[in-house]
């Protein structure tokens, strides 16, 4: 009896719905990692964004066997081998636009995405998952030696020292939208290093998982 019982929480514990990853940069990759190893749950698709492809200069990428002038987002699918009815990568090797917008269709979906002035962006895929009942995180300055504070709460609990949050908010992005940020920008002129990528991944991808989670579950 209790072999059944644990039998069958443990078939009720597998991949349930979809997270979308959108940048797969250096955070992106991680992240991505941790999903993709996630056991007893987690999601059943990983929808993975990117239009870039690999350099000489993506250390996190080559130090684990990936070529330059791979898409990123079809290396971390490779890096996947589950098989794909337990958890599947859908990648997809282009930027977000206004013309694709619709490929995004996760029950939480976290936007990391990197390079200029990515704010216009990132306000239109939030508008976009929020129209659809999704679940959005993002990221607000990550900048840091390693030991910095890092902060994860939503858009409308932050004050208005932060101006990533503040030119969000000025595209009209004001609540329910968790964002993740040690509070510094490229203005601090301090590095973002491996151990402040690694404790933001790990953040973003545990609250990702809960929120999945709980979206599922009702």
């Amino acid at each position: 009896m209790v072999f059944d019982e644990i039998q069958i929480m443990e078939d009720n514990q597998t991949p349930k719905g979809r997270i979308d990853l959108i940048g797969c940069g250096r955070l992106g990759l991680k992240i991505g990692i941790n999903l993709i190893q996630v056991h007893r749950g987690g999601p059943k698709v990983i929808g993975a964004f990117d239009g870039q492809k690999i350099s000489n200069g993506d250390i996190p990428f080559t130090l684990i066997g990936a070529k330059p002038g791979k898409n990123k987002v079809d290396f971390l699918k490779q890096l996947c081998t589950h098989d794909e009815n337990f958890r599947k990568i859908e990648n997809y090797p282009e930027y977000i636009t206004d013309d694709n917008l619709d490929l995004i269709k996760g029950d939480v979906v976290i936007i990391v995405i990197a390079g200029g002035n990515t704010i216009p962006t990132t306000s239109k895929i939030i508008k976009h998952a929020q129209k659809r009942g999704a679940i959005t995180i993002g990221t607000a300055g990550i900048f840091g030696f390693g030991n910095e504070n890092i902060e994860i709460k939503d858009i409308s609990e932050y004050d208005d020292n932060n101006p990533a949050v503040e030119e969000l908010r000025s595209q009209g992005i004001t609540e329910n939208h968790l964002i993740v940020s040690t509070n510094k920008l490229i203005r601090n002129n301090e590095p973002i290093t491996p151990y402040t990528l690694d404790e933001i991944a790990k953040i973003i991808t545990i609250n990702a998982l809960k929120l999945l989670k709980d979206k599922v579950s009702k």
